[in-house]
């Protein structure tokens, strides 16, 4: 389990998504629990608001998603299955600024 991969989590409450590993890399390589993003699809007329990033095929998902930035959840790292991809270089940029704004640390 790295950084930036994306796997399925069924977040209480809410359900199974995607969830984005943002743990520090030696975290998510060893420890037993690790940080994520919730993700969601992204609805038709939706515009992703200022603490959504839009995933999609190049982060390996099916379709556009949005990752949710201004909420981090830990996790047990056995809870999360079916690994689908990686966040690329670009959108992983994006998402640190939107963690960044959407807890006011700027």
């Amino acid at each position: 389990m790295n950084q930036w991969e994306i796997g399925t989590y069924t977040f209480p409450g809410i359900g199974g998504h995607p969830a984005v590993i943002v743990s520090h890399p030696l975290r998510a390589e060893r420890k037993e629990t690790v940080e994520v993003l919730l993700c969601t699809t992204l609805r038709a007329g939706h515009t992703p608001g200022a603490h959504e990033v839009v995933l999609n095929g190049a982060d390996g998902l099916d379709w556009s998603t949005l990752c949710r930035c201004d909420l981090i959840y830990s996790i047990p790292r056995h809870d999360l299955t079916a690994l689908r991809g990686k966040v690329s270089l670009a959108r992983q940029r994006e998402i640190i600024r939107k963690i960044i704004a959407s807890h006011g640390w700027v």
